[in-house]
């Protein structure tokens, strides 16, 4: 019988942009752009990506680098703002809260697209994605004031999994 060929990452470089990112976040928790951090920030993000590659069943294509750069600010505005929300409402009467559980229907299909979907849900101060159904077509929400839930799965569906669904079209 004969086994599938995994595709061989013999490069340098296996996923270039997990190597930047490794880099810059490295010498951000230090703060510094000292020669030897820099250096061994480099080396750090070269041996990692090289030493995981086994772990990643498949090679990931992000396609659309600009939808990538302003997902990322749509999400970093979104998180201060909602922590103002979330404060307001923490520390205001606990009877205005209407907290509740929702599901949404998910289009992106590619497994990274969903768990960068329901890990950014969790990031934004208020809500919580706690579960994938099994055959991928749903996630659970949990938020901490749900006035309107068709219009808080519209925003999420706008704001987040669409972005994500033009990232992932090509893998």
């Amino acid at each position: 019988m004969k086994t599938p060929n995994k595709p061989k990452h013999n490069r340098l470089l296996p996923h270039p942009i997990l190597t930047m990112v490794l880099w810059i976040i490295w010498l951000l928790l230090n703060n510094t752009l000292a020669p030897g951090h820099i250096v061994l920030g480099f080396i750090l993000a070269i041996t990692i990506p090289l030493l995981t590659t086994s772990f990643w069943p498949e090679k990931i294509t992000l396609s659309n680098p600009w939808v990538i750069f302003k997902f990322f600010w749509v999400v970093i505005g979104d998180i201060l703002i909602a922590n103002i929300i979330v404060a307001k409402l923490i520390l205001g009467p606990n009877r205005r809260l209407k907290p509740g559980f929702f599901l949404i229907e998910l289009e992106v299909q590619h497994p990274l697209g969903i768990s960068i979907l329901a890990n950014t849900i969790s990031l934004t101060p208020g809500t919580v994605s706690c579960d994938v159904t099994a055959d991928r077509k749903y996630l659970k929400v949990h938020a901490l004031h749900l006035e309107n839930k068709t219009d808080t799965i519209q925003q999420i569906k706008q704001r987040y999994e669409m972005p994500l669904i033009k990232v992932f079209e090509s893998c």
